[in-house]
């Protein structure tokens, strides 16, 4: 009789306890769409912007006979940009916006192959994009660059970028807006760590993305993805490593 009358009671605790874990499950979801979201909308920068690219190119070949291996690269392209589109569309976690700029990093390098091809020039070597704006295409050098932490770096930069830091001049760099201000893409919080590994490689992320990037437990589905992180400095590294080694978006 007496384990009776407190069977209601568990009932009424296990109906809070479910109500509590849903509430803070809700929570958590939201806050990781809230971080996610600035992310998404970069990356459907990127496709729009690589769809441009190929409006571009259709108007640079047309008249030109493409060879074999012209048209090979031209269907790569379009086949990336397909991919791009559909992966968008998909885009629930940090891991999908990985994949995304792969995909587009993988497609800009095929219609350098196609430019190459029509004009007659070698296949450009496979390096990774321009560090200070993935949508400037392939990188054409590595040049000395001091972000907000001070510590001297060698990155990626297409050619006008290469030019300006050389010259003194500030680079184009692609800014995303945090609170009031608008800030460098690497600093922007680890939520922007995914887009950019994509386009980089992960190895990367532990001595290049300074500020709000620099951390070493990213990881596809690890702990604390997208979530916001302070700005803090990168550690320091050895010079073996302090440097790109370009090829097929790897370090």
């Amino acid at each position: 009789m007496d384990l009776l009358q407190f069977i209601p009671v568990l009932a009424a605790i296990a109906i809070v306890a479910f109500l509590v874990r849903n509430r803070i499950k809700h929570r958590e979801m939201t806050q990781r769409e809230q971080a996610l979201a600035p992310v998404r909308m970069l990356a459907f920068e990127d496709v729009t912007a690589f769809g441009v690219d190929l409006t571009n190119l259709d108007s640079e070949i047309s008249g030109h006979v493409l060879d074999e291996g012209a048209t090979a690269d031209y269907q790569r392209a379009l086949d990336a940009y397909e991919s791009a589109k559909i992966a968008g569309d998909a885009l629930t976690g940090p891991g999908d916006i990985r994949h995304l700029t792969e995909i587009i990093e993988d497609g800009r390098y095929a219609v350098a192959c196609v430019r190459a091809r029509v004009s007659g020039e070698p296949l450009p070597r496979r390096r990774p994009p321009c560090f200070f704006d993935p949508r400037h295409g392939l990188s054409v050098a590595d040049v000395p660059y001091t972000p907000a932490d001070g510590m001297e770096r060698q990155v990626p930069a297409c050619a006008l970028d290469s030019q300006r830091v050389r010259a003194g001049a500030e680079p184009d760099t692609r800014k995303v807006l945090v609170g009031a201000s608008r800030v460098p893409y690497w600093e922007g919080g680890r939520a922007y760590a995914p887009y950019a590994a994509g386009y980089f490689g992960v190895d990367a992320l532990t001595w290049l993305f300074i500020g709000s990037l620099a951390f070493n437990d990213f990881g596809e589905g690890g702990s604390g993805d997208d979530a916001p992180a302070e700005t803090s400095g990168a550690g320091s590294h050895s010079d073996d490593s302090s440097h790109f080694d370009g090829g097929g978006g790897d370090f």
